[in-house]
């Protein structure tokens, strides 16, 4: 329930998503901003060495990173990607994801 409280609370509102949520240790934390028939929009925090094993989708994937370092692997090539950058995971392309340092992530996912 706390999560749609403050998801209301930013409809129609600036708000810093880095204060949003919160990092967890040893854990990956989530939170969704949107969730539409066409897409969704969410949060992560990743506790140091933490991560998403590799795994496909079927649609391309925005990730921007606006806090932290991240080691995104796409197709076997391993991207360093840190606060302030973006790259677009490819779909039905091998990706994974990994903590260099706590990190936290904008996951946008457009499927229409």
């Amino acid at each position: 329930m706390q999560q749609l409280f403050q998801m209301k609370n930013i409809i129609g509102q600036a708000a810093e998503l880095n204060s949003l949520l919160d990092y967890q240790d040893g854990s990956v934390v989530s939170k969704e901003l949107i969730r539409k028939e066409q897409g969704t929009v969410s949060l992560f925090a990743f506790d140091q060495g933490q991560g998403l094993s590799e795994h496909t989708a079927p649609f391309e994937a925005l990730v921007y990173i606006f806090a932290g370092q991240a080691e995104i692997s796409i197709a076997g090539k391993q991207h360093c990607v840190k606060t302030g950058q973006a790259i677009i995971m490819p779909a039905n392309q091998p990706h994974s994801l990994k903590a260099i340092k706590p990190f936290k992530m904008l996951l946008v996912m457009i499927k229409a």
